[in-house]
């Protein structure tokens, strides 16, 4: 086979990048083959694939958090009554929100930090915070335990406490 009748081919798919090279029929079906297989493939993992981006937090939370020029916040723009269990967990989203637009260096939050913007009271914060991570919705920070962080099911569950409390409105 000459080098004018090999053909070189890459196929990008989402973050998937393959190459074929051979005679124009074989890369050919390689090609098809591996779209036919791959391309369903990667639409099921994107159907149980769960991550937020900071865009669709912004969206979700924009009517109840704030990135003031003091830091993120918790302030309602609704009449959405919420428990201290929600407004700890938005406050976490809005440190995550924070951190990924660039606003903190970190995403993890003390008891003591969270009262200061919060108000709320250190004890509930720390109850809160206590069956939260309990229930997989907050985690301790690794380097330091003082700290917490939303989780992706803390983001899941808050997503639809929120969305109950709003269609009882």
């Amino acid at each position: 086979m000459s080098q004018a009748e090999n053909v070189n081919v890459i196929v990008t798919v989402g973050d998937v990048k393959v190459q074929f090279s051979g005679s124009a029929e074989s890369v050919m079906a390689s090609v098809m083959s591996f779209l036919s297989k791959q391309v369903p493939s990667m639409d099921l993992a994107k159907k149980i694939s769960l991550n937020y981006s900071a865009q669709e937090l912004v969206e979700a939370y924009s009517h109840l958090i704030k990135i003031t020029p003091e830091g993120p916040r918790v302030i309602s723009d609704s009449d959405t009554r919420l428990s201290d269990k929600d407004v700890v967990a938005l406050q976490l989203v809005a440190a995550k929100i924070a951190k990924d637009l660039g606003r903190l260096q970190d995403d993890a939050m003390q008891v003591a930090e969270m009262h200061a913007t919060t108000a709320l009271n250190p004890k509930s914060i720390s109850s809160r915070i206590s069956e939260m991570v309990k229930a997989g919705h907050v985690a301790r920070d690794e380097k330091e335990p003082t700290k917490y962080r939303i989780t992706t099911a803390g983001i899941h569950w808050l997503n639809s406490t929120i969305a109950k409390k709003v269609r009882q409105q």
